[in-house]
């Protein structure tokens, strides 16, 4: 009987021992010594704020139904579709005084500007922002230059990098992590097409 009860013993101290582990092991994945959120934490914040600021309106590509588009989520966050057809543009529309028109799929869009496409966030590491370090990310959006780059290029309307880059820096990096953690999808957007250039789009968006 007692070597029963000393068994029992020593089960429930040995059960004790791996829950107070696991305790303290999840405890430490909730939250750090210093404030900071853990990953998991980063990301499911991440999405919440691309889901808030309608990140996906823009840059994920779309499904027609009877009752209008809706997000392929299959594709969230891969931008506009590589090859995708646009409408013949009457290019006489485009000018400061003009009409500003979208694509179907909510991820093209023409302008005084030009021709802007939605970019692929996806973490691809040639057609997304798989190499990007979460110090380019941003820097992109803090100054609204393509890669944070003093001489980039100026990121383009419609995106609303000017209202974006009032998050902090830990919504922002919480933003990164949401967007590492989707899948890569291989897609590479067209480039911008200067306003000089519209009459060679025609129909193809290249």
């Amino acid at each position: 009987m007692r070597n029963n009860t000393s068994i029992l013993q020593s089960f429930l101290t040995a059960l004790g021992l791996v829950t107070l582990s696991l305790c303290l092991t999840d405890c430490a994945n909730q939250a750090k010594p210093d404030g900071e959120m853990a990953k998991e934490q980063m990301v499911d914040r991440g999405q919440y704020l691309v889901t808030i600021a309608s990140c996906n309106d823009c840059h994920s590509p779309k499904i027609m139904t009877p009752q209008g588009p809706i997000l392929d989520s299959t594709r969230l966050m891969s931008g506009h579709r590589a090859g995708s057809m646009l409408p013949k543009l009457d290019t006489s529309m485009v000018n400061p005084n003009g009409w500003i028109s979208m694509s179907p799929e909510i991820t093209a869009f023409v302008g005084p500007w030009g021709i802007s496409y939605a970019a692929n966030l996806t973490p691809d590491e040639t057609s997304g922002i798989g190499a990007w370090t979460e110090d380019t990310f941003i820097k992109t959006l803090r100054t609204g230059k393509h890669l944070g780059q003093v001489g980039g290029r100026q990121i383009l309307p419609p995106m609303p990098w000017f209202f974006i880059n009032k998050m902090t820096d830990e919504d922002l990096k919480s933003v990164f992590a949401y967007l590492k953690s989707l899948p890569p999808i291989n897609n590479q957007v067209p480039a911008p097409v200067p306003p000089n250039e519209l009459n060679s789009v025609n129909v193809t968006g290249k």
